[in-house]
């Protein structure tokens, strides 16, 4: 989830959420965020790579081999600034049975070749990355070109009340943990140089799902 200062503050904070997260976030996932990771998980295709992959939760609705039409089966990575959120993802991926890499990374610097996959998925983690247009320009390098961008996070509301709430609780929770409420991912994508497929609000539109593209080269 960050860089250099911000890095490290951020491995403090969800090494310390890791042991409870999967339950605080259960009430959240069934009111609020409802939906949103099978959305992610039903336009995967091949190569996956899950930006801020925390405790896995994502993990299950992937399939274990997605390959894309002419491509070989696909394989599953995750990237997560914290520790403490990846061993728990390893437990989660062990006991799906799946073989998942996963690293200790800033998603602004992301381990990874230019062009290595061929879908990356980034659910409820820009909103707490320091750094959101470097993390996205870092998902368009090593993503192969026609390679899919899937992203689903809380964003500023388009109702006034709801946007004003929003801006109050990132009062205190930008200073204690990072984490925006008042951001929105879409204008980065574009400014990226990717191809907006799909988008959805949901929520009083503090929910975005956005379905983008990196467009292939073109030829001649």
């Amino acid at each position: 989830m960050e860089g250099s200062d911000g890095a490290a503050k951020a491995r403090r904070v969800w090494d310390k959420a890791a042991p409870s997260y999967d339950r605080q976030i259960a009430l959240p996932e069934r009111f609020w965020f409802t939906g949103g990771r099978e959305w992610l998980g039903s336009r995967v295709v091949g190569r996956v790579l899950d930006v801020g992959v925390g405790t896995g939760r994502n993990l299950p609705y992937f399939p274990a081999a997605a390959p894309e039409a002419g491509k070989t089966a696909g394989t599953i990575a995750g990237v997560d600034v914290s520790p403490g959120m990846l061993a728990f993802a390893r437990e989660r991926a062990a006991d799906l049975g799946l073989a998942v890499d996963l690293r200790e990374a800033d998603a602004a610097r992301l381990p990874f070749a230019d062009a290595s996959f061929d879908t990356i998925v980034c659910a409820l983690s820009l909103c707490a990355i320091a750094d959101p247009r470097a993390a996205i320009t870092e998902m368009r390098r090593v993503l192969a070109p026609g390679g899919r961008l899937l992203l689903f996070d809380h964003v500023a509301s388009t109702w006034p009340p709801v946007y004003a709430l929003q801006w109050v609780i990132e009062r205190f929770s930008v200073p204690a943990a990072g984490e925006h409420f008042t951001r929105r991912q879409l204008p980065l994508v574009r400014d990226a140089g990717f191809e907006v497929v799909e988008t959805v609000r949901r929520r009083a539109g503090t929910i975005e799902l956005v379905h983008a593209v990196k467009a292939a080269p073109v030829q001649g």
